[in-house]
């Protein structure tokens, strides 16, 4: 009976401890999607200055992932993405108008799109919207469309792609 119990207790300890070390990533991956609204706000809503600095909170948000704690799979997608979203938030703070940064953006919203599909950390439910003008999609918080690709001048243009519902 006491090996049982004893046996109970480490399981219920190791269970508390992978449960809590996925919560932790997964608090950290929703500020980096959090972060990443933010920017795509801004350029849905045509204001350079501002995705200039948001996409600095971004990448900030890009190094606190606690990744060391992803699965072997889920962490190396993790690794080659993660590289992508800072190359690209280094050319969006870099870039010298919206057009350079909306296109800088596109990488942005590439590499994130792969890593909620494949990490599936989302506490809330995800729209993955797609402008078949800019021939680009990105992540939305609402079920309506904010072209991030065109800001105001088609602020409602495209469609949603996919639903990722909350985990």
């Amino acid at each position: 009976m006491k090996k049982i119990m004893i046996m109970v207790a480490i399981i219920a300890i190791a269970t508390t401890k992978l449960t809590f070390a996925q919560s932790k990533t997964d608090v950290a991956f929703n500020q980096l999607l959090s972060a990443y609204y933010d920017v795509k706000n801004a350029l849905a809503t045509d204001k350079m200055a501002i995705a200039k600095e948001q996409v600095k909170v971004l990448t900030a948000k890009v190094d606190a992932i606690p990744h060391k704690d992803l699965p072997a799979i889920q962490h190396t997608l993790w690794m080659e993405q993660s590289e992508v979203i800072k190359a690209k938030a280094t050319e969006l703070a870099a870039g010298k108008d919206i057009k350079s940064q909306r296109k800088s953006f596109e990488g942005i919203s590439s590499a994130m799109i792969k890593t909620i599909r494949n990490i599936k950390f989302n506490n809330t439910t995800v729209y993955v919207q797609h402008c078949p003008m800019a021939k680009a999609s990105w992540l939305n918080e609402k079920e309506n469309i904010e072209n991030p690709y065109y800001g105001s001048m088609m602020f409602d243009c495209g469609d949603i792609a996919e639903t990722i519902k909350s985990k």
